[in-house]
């Protein structure tokens, strides 16, 4: 049996899409609220409440599990305790494999994000549970928001210079958990998972000028005066300096990587800035007024 932590979210959703079409094999989908995911159920899924703030459940939850994909926590500050007790039920249920979704180019990064993904590495070698560690890169849906404050504004705001974004999208990288944890390698393995090919905020800003007829230029600004944008646009001051630390990193090359290993697991092109930037205009379009 595998078992997917987090199904409800963005990521989970699309994971158990793709496993559907991968294995025949039976899913768990773990959730913190089971009646908010009725419509996950299927002959093949079954909907368990699987809480990562309630340690004393989850070894029930992973009774029976054979592999586990550990879709990482969203909140952060709060993550190295929830992907423990993960963990350790995962070891108390007898778990022989975990997938786990971390970041690019941990444990090297200094990002604010990366340093729960060390720390979660870490224990997972401690475990002694043969596990893949999904170094993702930038999802390109992370800069929705982004591409809508440049149209209501008339520029692409960042902190991140020159620096590239080895971005994908949320699709290809749930096609990829899902292949690692449905596979047939249950070696232990890091892989760095990046987008091609990857691109600058001043590459996204041409790009979204081009596509809508607009000259829309991009404004590099010091990580503390983007941060303060961040939070005067309604974001938590927290939340608005890990996103201003994300582009100073970025800046540093700590969110590109060269490695193609995401386009060969699923065989075929990440998802484009081009083509996520057409959505995006699309979907603000037929958005009703």
């Amino acid at each position: 049996m595998i078992a997917v932590t987090g199904a409800n979210g963005q990521l989970g959703r699309l994971v158990l899409k793709h496993l559907a079409h991968l294995t025949d094999a039976p899913i768990r989908a773990l959730v913190r609220s089971p009646d908010k995911a009725h419509d996950l159920a299927s002959a093949q899924v079954t909907v368990v409440k699987g809480d990562y703030d309630d340690p004393a459940g989850l070894p029930a939850a992973l009774d029976g599990v054979s592999r586990l994909l550990m879709i990482s926590g969203s909140e952060v500050g709060k993550r190295v305790p929830q992907h423990s007790a993960v963990i350790e039920a995962a070891k108390a249920a007898g778990v022989a494999f975990i997938t786990y979704t971390s970041l690019l180019n941990v444990p090297a990064s200094s990002l604010m994000l990366g340093t729960e993904h060390a720390e979660t590495e870490r224990l997972l070698l401690e475990s002694g549970i043969p596990h893949a560690v999904l170094r993702n890169g930038w999802y390109v849906e992370n800069f929705a928001g982004t591409v809508a404050a440049a149209l209501a504004h008339g520029a692409v705001v960042g902190a991140s210079g020159d620096g590239k974004f080895a971005a994908a999208g949320r699709e290809d990288y749930a096609e990829a958990a899902a292949r690692i944890v449905s596979g047939g390698d249950l070696s232990t393995r890091a892989l760095e998972l990046a987008g091609h090919p990857a691109f600058s905020l001043g590459d996204l800003a041409a790009e979204l000028s081009r596509q809508s007829g607009r000259e829309i230029p991009f404004n590099n600004l010091p990580e503390d005066a983007y941060a303060g944008i961040l939070v005067q646009a309604g974001l938590p001051e927290g939340f608005a300096k890990v996103l201003a630390d994300a582009d100073r990193g970025a800046a540093q090359g700590e969110l590109f990587n060269a490695s193609t290993a995401l386009e060969d697991l699923i065989g075929h092109p990440t998802k484009s800035l081009g083509d996520f930037i057409a959505e995006t205009l699309n979907a603000t379009q037929t958005q009703p007024a």
